[in-house]
């Protein structure tokens, strides 16, 4: 897994760019000043599809342009979810986990506006952010258009071949082994243009490590990716687009040294194992994840009519290795998990200017899915004829000799929705958006909902700008996280969940009302700052957990769901200056577990029944900030520097002291962490284009860089091991040094 930086630059709700990429000037002209470095400045949109999202629509958006994707500690090798930490609200968990407002997951990713649907992976990310161009986040109250995954909707400008005409060949790495070599080449022809990226990653930083030490035991982690985007342009009216992408990554499970046995050592194989074998820091666990995907897009313009239609498919697999004889030791099973989801689909959206004061925009999604789980389970069996109990009545007895659990299932399910909203500009100053979507959903569960969505804005001084908005939302449980699989096969074993005798209800579609008001003012050119509240009311608030050794979410229900918070940010650019800040307060609550029941202890579900608990990814307060700064930007040797911090006020785990046995009661302490990132470029044929990092033209670039993530080395966890759902601790990344030079065509 790429190094874990908290890069980023961003600028939250900005008014869409109308400005075009410019044509290169001639190469044996001098060095021209470059333009200053705007966090505002974004690329055209013009050829890539969907627009961005107009600020009438009334929702919250945070952008990160191509300049500040490159200026960022780590730079496009930086995982897409360390960029994201930056903006507003968004919480960092384990497993490279993102929490935004409250939510757990709940993010929609879109390619040029289309959606991918979800995978099953975890550690890894089928999407690089060596393949964006620029990217933004949106938040709050979403307008009609967007539908099922609504915490907030991340939608990547691609690179192409007109925007990104370039090749190039990078190499970067640093401590732990990491090695990430990267190629790229984006070009036209004619009518044609392509852009490609591919890389490896080798790390001994797969997963977060479960102990403070500098380095994890058994964490190696070795990745590939690949994404390429292909178009033509017929006319200028008609485009075609296909985007695709793989990814391949195997992860060794760190261990966690110095544990307790559970269980007795086993007869493995008809022989007796040793009892002091395996040790704890010794196991040898390892989960393999799976992506791909594809879209093809068929894009018109016709007047006052914008349309696009695009065909998805979307192919994700897990499959974790158990140490046989260890995790029986520590866990009483040792499972070989596999599981799979296939997704193919349409959508297709349309923009129509009806009139100067009203917008009409319509679309539809479908999509089907192919949803598979095998296991082979080793446990011990519960002695004969003690009714599995021993002989105090409470303990079990085990029979040393294990057994297997085969099961297999697969199930079928259908996702669909259907909107249609109008932005009527109802006087200068004031836009009114209002909107009606219909969902459904056909898999586990069987549900649908009609959802009302209105926003006002108003602007009543120049760079002025208040939003009130409300959504209906209508959220089903992610494919992937609901298994087929009985836990009832698991009963008399060593491998039975906690609550076999309670009920165990089908994971539930999440209903919400969700409102969102917030301020924005420019207070002088390059300075501006915003205030934004939000408050979301759930029925079946969903969640997901850890239950067993392999690392594969599983969702479930609370009955009732309250998540409220507030953000402030701040963001100023001046000449070769950008400063941004923010800072985000959040409470999440939910109360009575209503499905997944087996998962959870008769104690928790009985103090959870009458009792409002903390989600186990509340955070209090969450915060970011950066800067940068370009140095000798008129000369062909430009240099940045540039710094990142995160800040969480800590997560949730089991409760202790006064607090002891309530779920999710404590709180892990506060960490805060920095981030520092140096970039020299040499430009051998300078000239000014306006579409690099310092506005000169990316051909004929030689780029050093040094980053050192976590720089003054602090230790701090992201979990401990308790807490609802939370399988074992994990520990934020050590400093890291990391280097690499690259060289552009």
């Amino acid at each position: 897994m790429p190094a874990n930086a908290r890069p980023g630059a961003h600028l939250k709700k900005p008014l869409p760019s109308t400005s075009s990429a410019s044509a290169p000037a001639n190469r044996s002209a001098a060095v021209q000043a470059p333009p200053p470095e705007h966090l505002r400045i974004t690329a055209s949109r013009g050829s890539s599809g969907r627009e961005a999202l107009p600020p009438g629509l009334g929702a919250t958006q945070t952008r990160f342009s191509a300049k500040a994707l490159a200026a960022i500690p780590g730079g496009d090798n930086a995982s897409l979810n360390s960029v994201l930490l930056q903006a507003p609200g968004v919480a960092q968990d384990s497993f490279g986990q993102l929490h935004i407002r409250g939510d757990h997951g709940n993010v929609q990713y879109r390619l040029d506006g289309v959606m991918l649907p979800e995978g099953v992976n975890l550690f890894s990310q089928a999407l690089m952010t060596r393949f964006a161009h620029d990217l933004s986040l949106t938040v709050g109250a979403l307008p009609a258009q967007f539908g099922f995954r609504q915490a907030g909707v991340v939608d990547i400008h691609t690179r192409n071949g007109v925007e990104d005409a370039h090749a190039g060949l990078q190499f970067y790495g640093g401590a732990r082994d990491n090695l990430q070599p990267s190629a790229l080449w984006g070009g036209r022809l004619g009518k044609w243009d392509w852009y490609l990226t591919a890389d490896a990653v080798h790390d001994r930083v797969g997963i977060e490590n479960p102990t403070p030490r500098f380095n994890a035991p058994h964490d190696l982690t070795n990745q590939y990716h690949f994404m390429g985007h292909l178009r033509y342009t017929a006319s200028e009216h008609t485009q075609f687009s296909l985007t695709a992408g793989v990814a391949n990554a195997w992860f060794q499970l760190p261990n966690n040294p110095a544990q307790q046995r559970q269980f007795a050592s086993p007869v493995w194989r008809g022989h007796s194992v040793p009892a002091s074998d395996p040790a704890s820091a010794a196991l040898n666990e390892h989960q393999a994840e799976l992506g791909d995907f594809g879209i093809f897009s068929w894009q018109e313009k016709r007047g006052a009519i914008k349309a696009t239609t695009s065909a998805v498919v979307h192919a994700s697999a897990v499959r974790y290795s158990p140490d046989p004889v260890g995790d029986l030791v520590y866990n009483g099973m040792a499972e070989r998990a596999a599981r799979s989801v296939f997704t193919a689909g349409v959508q297709s959206d349309v923009e129509w200017r009806a009139a100067p004061a009203h917008t009409v925009r319509m679309g539809f999604q479908a999509y089907g899915a192919r949803s598979v789980t095998r296991t082979d389970a080793d446990v011990y069996p519960v002695q004969p004829g003690s009714n599995g109990a021993g002989s105090d009545g409470d303990t079990p007895v085990f029979l040393p000799t294990p057994v297997t659990i085969h099961q297999g299932s697969g199930r079928t399910g259908a996702l669909y929705g259907v909107y249609a909203q109008d932005e009527y500009r109802v006087r200068p100053g004031l836009v009114l958006n209002g909107g009606l979507r219909f969902d459904g959903v056909n898999e586990y569960v069987s549900a649908t909902q009609f959802s009302p969505r209105f926003s006002l804005v108003w602007t009543p001084w120049r760079n002025g700008r208040f939003h009130a908005s409300y959504a209906r939302y209508f959220t089903p449980p992610a494919f992937q996280t609901v298994s087929g699989n009985s836990l009832a096969a698991y009963r008399n074993t060593s491998g039975a969940p906690p609550n076999l005798s309670g009920p165990d209800s089908a994971v539930k579609p999440e209903r919400d009302n969700s409102f969102d008001f917030g301020f924005m003012q420019e207070v002088t050119r390059g300075w501006q700052v915003s205030v934004d509240g939000y408050f979301k009311q759930a029925h079946n608030l969903l969640d997901e957990g850890q239950f067993g050794a392999p690392i594969i979410l599983t969702s479930y229900n609370y009955r009732r769901g309250r998540v409220h918070g507030v953000e402030f940010t701040t963001d100023y650019t001046h000449g070769p200056l950008t400063l941004y800040g923010n800072m985000a307060w959040s409470r999440a609550m939910g109360k009575g577990i209503t499905s997944s029941q087996w998962n959870f202890s008769p104690e928790d579900l009985a103090y959870m029944r009458h009792h409002w608990v903390h989600l186990d990814h509340d955070q209090r307060w969450t915060a970011s900030a950066g800067a940068a700064y370009g140095f000798f930007a008129h000369t062909s040797h430009p240099f940045n520097l540039s710094a990142t911090m995160v800040y969480g006020s800590g997560l949730r785990r089991d409760g202790t002291g006064t607090r002891a046995g309530v779920p999710n009661g404590g709180v892990l302490p506060q960490y805060v962490t920095f981030n520092l990132g140096l970039v020299q470029d040499i430009f051998l044929n300078a000239h000014s284009s306006g579409s690099g990092l310092f506005g000169m033209s990316e051909e004929g670039r030689l780029r050093l860089r040094l980053d050192v993530i976590n720089l003054f080395d602090r230790s701090y966890r992201l979990r401990d091991g308790s807490g609802i759902g939370v399988g074992a601790p994990q520990y934020g990344l050590r400093r890291t040094i990391l280097g690499g030079i690259s060289y552009t065509l």
